[in-house]
């Protein structure tokens, strides 16, 4: 199944890391594709310094430790989480990584 990215960044800050996670993502389909469509939105938002990232399935899936959620939407089921400057890019790509092969319900 479908493994999409998408961003919406207000500054350049995250643009590095984001790069590195969207890139990171895209080899993830090589892995192996989960059976469940998945979106990941990186995102930043207005006087809040850190990312913000939402995993959407088309399926219910499994909490994953540090993630909140879920949420409903009409897409699917949308789990998120925050990330600070501090962590290294690698570091954000496998927690994106668990909650995207998070085991289904």
């Amino acid at each position: 199944m479908a493994i999409t990215t998408a961003h919406k960044l207000l500054t350049d800050s995250w643009t590095e890391h984001v790069e590195i996670v969207e890139t990171a993502v895209r080899r993830f389909r090589a892995d192996h594709a989960p059976d469940n469509e998945c979106q990941v939105v990186l995102f930043e938002m207005a006087h809040d310094p850190q990312l913000h990232v939402n995993v959407t399935h088309k399926h219910l899936t499994k909490g994953v430790p540090g993630w909140a959620g879920p949420g409903n939407l009409p897409a699917g089921f949308v789990h998120n989480r925050t990330f600070s400057e501090a962590q290294p890019a690698g570091r954000i790509v496998r927690h994106v990584r668990d909650m995207v092969f998070a085991e289904a319900v």
